[in-house]
């Protein structure tokens, strides 16, 4: 039987998972990587995503595929870095639009665990993944167990916003129900394609805008 270290609302909801044969075999496969590789971001941190924003205090969904693959970046919540590291390109583009947005500072901190708390679901499709070597986790099982988190929220949740980034993130559209949910959608605020539409499109102001709507408190989304 595997029981990971996640929070217990989560691991109620995604409990048959675990027991699943692909499941297993994503064990298997990470158990093996870590002997001849180094990976990240470090195990205890593979669910903090899940361990910050409990099932029933998600507001909002925002989705990332893999995690940071540079030596102290990844830390289980997609977009975010640990205190003192430099800021990736495409989070120096989230902190521009959060401040055109909302008028406040960039943050000197790229650490987001401040949004985890407030309810923001920090999730990326794939929760782990070798050092320098980007989508080398991909189809090994963490996108079966991530969209089903996704489906659970859109199956017991409501008024949920979800912030989809990128034609990746968009591809997950499928899993929610979207007579129950809100969903947000641009391009990938990487360098490659900011500028064509994610820059300007304002999700945070625009979240907070659903949020209310529904009498539900605002994300603060300062840091």
């Amino acid at each position: 039987m595997i029981t990971p270290q996640i929070e217990p609302s989560w691991l109620q909801v995604l409990q048959d998972e675990f027991q699943k044969p692909y499941f297993a075999m994503l064990k298997e496969f990470l158990i093996e990587e870590k002997k001849r590789y180094v990976v990240y971001p470090s195990g205890g941190k593979m669910f903090e995503a899940f361990n910050r924003t409990p099932f029933e205090s998600v507001k909002v969904v925002l989705l990332g595929q893999d995690p940071y693959h540079g030596y102290r970046q990844a830390e289980g919540l997609c977009f975010s870095v640990p205190d003192g590291v430099p800021f990736p390109p495409s989070l120096l583009n989230i902190f521009k639009e959060l401040s055109d947005d909302l008028g406040v500072s960039v943050p000197r901190s790229g650490h987001l665990g401040k949004w985890a708390n407030e309810g923001v679901l920090l999730l990326n499709a794939t929760l782990s993944v070798r050092e320098h070597q980007a989508g080398s986790h991909q189809n090994r099982g963490w996108e079966t167990f991530t969209d089903e988190a996704i489906r659970q929220l859109s199956i017991r949740r409501n008024g949920l916003v979800f912030i989809l980034w990128g034609s990746y993130a968009i591809s997950k559209k499928k899993l929610i129900d979207l007579s129950r949910h809100h969903i947000l959608e641009t391009v990938h605020p990487s360098p490659l394609s900011a500028y064509r539409g994610f820059f300007g499109c304002r999700h945070f102001s625009k979240a907070n805008e659903l949020l209310a709507g529904q009498g539900i408190a605002p994300v603060d989304w300062a840091l």
